[in-house]
């Protein structure tokens, strides 16, 4: 329907109102996360990627927070990089054109249709990757030029504020300015060593006694001056000890839950229970379509009736006729094997309707959408937690994971409520960062509480990993000198 909406109006309008948008802008931040979201209302595409040649992947349609480190970034880095190589001008980027090592990955990440529109404005170059599955035409190549050329205009006064070195100064303040004084301490600097120089009394043996003799030390009030104090104060801000601390996504789970799974395959016809309802042991939870299963076990038990009446038939046969009382073994194991089918069918039966296996709440999804749908055994339904089994997960970045170990302090600062954050205790930190449904990769870690809290399981928040003690230029420098070594590699 919005590729439809698209198509029927004038693409210069399309074009006069991202022309406004970006003219009014208020950040270059603001700029890069239109021209990757708010271009598909001039043309409609998948998945866009601004590049710049000294930054690399700047912003991606559809995420928030962009990670540099994860795989689908750096492939984006190279083929951009190449790309930006062989093509000078916009146009359609064909995989032909790519090496093989590029368009191995290209369809698990890009779809197969793409366009390439570079700018270059100043110093500053890159280009704008739109990817869809039907093809472009030199209309829309010409179209999205002018968009990007536009774009760029408005981008690079906002990216780069002008510069001012200390020595640029107008000319009329220039040629106004007052002749600097020598400060007092320069001249106390210059007395002291006037004397000390004089006359030769350094290569006097005693030259120290006649300058504290002559109160000459009185006029060193080096503990006096300013930049002595200031560079201490600095120093000892810079060396002031403070915790290491990174800040990641976290919420309540359960630490222990019952893990509730399909017992049979086939059909949930009712549940018995309530999102986040409190249930005792035994309590019936859901319930299979069990109409199959009965009529099975009433097919079964007939089976089982025939089989127990010819075998009596052939025990009474077998009196006389040896041929009869040769079959009776096979007979019994029939009537045997005709058990076992109906006790297996009762069990099924019996396992059509699941029973809470401990107190607690029951946690899963709404039972609309359960009802009627085809289930595999094995699969989990729902989950039965504690109501005092609850403990802190959250996710650190790749970036941020710090050198912490078991049993460090763990705060969640929930959006529920911020003022009153849940304390815990770290017991695990996963050893291999795993990837995430926005594409980013991440540490897991669990944190026990160090309290009863009377907050439901599934409220998120942001929690807060405390480390060692480092001083803080080492807290201030870790993410730029990280970055820089990202970056320049040493």
């Amino acid at each position: 329907m919005a590729e439809q909406e698209i198509s029927k109006r004038h693409p210069l309008v399309g074009l006069h109102e991202l022309g406004r948008v970006a003219r009014h802008a208020e950040s270059a931040a603001e700029l890069e996360f239109v021209v990757v979201n708010d271009t598909r209302t001039l043309l409609p595409y998948r998945q866009a990627v601004l590049w710049l040649e000294h930054s690399g992947v700047k912003a991606l349609s559809g995420v928030v927070k962009l990670e540099s480190q994860v795989p689908y970034v750096q492939w984006l880095n190279r083929v951009c990089r190449h790309i930006a190589q062989s093509h000078d001008k916009a146009g359609q980027v064909l995989l032909a054109d790519l090496p093989v090592e590029l368009t191995a990955d290209w369809a698990s990440w890009l779809p197969a249709q793409a366009v390439w529109l570079p700018f270059k404005r100043g110093d500053v170059s890159g280009g704008l990757l739109l990817a869809r599955d039907l093809a472009w035409t030199d209309n829309h190549v010409a179209l999205l030029g002018e968009w990007v050329d536009i774009w760029s205009h408005c981008w690079k006064s906002l990216a780069r504020p002008p510069l001012r070195w200390p020595w640029q100064r107008s000319g009329t303040h220039a040629h106004t300015e007052k002749p600097r004084r020598r400060k007092p301490g320069r001249l106390l600097k210059a007395s002291w060593w006037k004397l000390v120089w004089a006359k030769g009394q350094w290569r006097q043996s005693q030259w120290w006694t006649d300058i504290w003799q002559q109160g000459a030390w009185r006029n060193l009030a080096w503990w006096k001056q300013p930049k002595v104090w200031g560079t201490l104060l600095a120093l000892v801000v810079l060396l002031f000890p403070v915790r290491l601390t990174v800040l990641a996504p976290g919420e309540l789970v359960p630490a222990n839950p019952a893990v509730m799974r399909a017992s049979l395959d086939g059909v949930i016809e009712t549940f018995h229970v309530q999102p986040n309802e409190f249930v005792n042991k035994d309590q019936p939870l859901f319930s299979f379509d069990s109409t199959l299963i009965k009529s099975q076990l009433g097919i079964t038990r007939q089976a089982l009736a025939t089989a127990q009446a010819e075998y009596r038939q052939a025990e009474q046969q077998a009196l006389n006729d040896p041929k009869a009382k040769a079959q009776l073994p096979t007979m019994r194991g029939r009537i045997d094997e005709k058990s076992a089918e109906l006790d297996y069918m009762i069990d099924q039966l019996s396992r059509s309707e699941v029973l809470a296996p401990q107190d607690g709440v029951a946690l899963f999804d709404d039972p609309s959408e359960w009802i009627g749908k085809p289930v595999t055994i094995g699969e989990r339904v729902m989950r039965i937690a504690s109501l005092d089994d609850v403990e802190i997960q959250a996710w650190v970045g790749v970036a941020d994971a710090i050198d912490v170990g078991p049993g460090a302090s763990v705060a969640l600062f929930l959006r529920a409520n911020p003022t009153s954050p849940v304390a815990g205790k770290l017991r695990y930190f996963a050893h291999e960062a795993v990837e995430r449904p926005d594409m980013t990769y991440a540490y897991r870690l669990r944190a026990t509480l160090d309290k009863p809290t009377h907050h439901r399981v599934g409220l998120k928040g942001t929690a807060k990993l405390y480390g060692r003690w480092v001083p803080m230029v080492y807290w201030a420098m870790r993410r730029p000198v990280a970055s820089l070594r990202t970056t320049v590699g040493w």
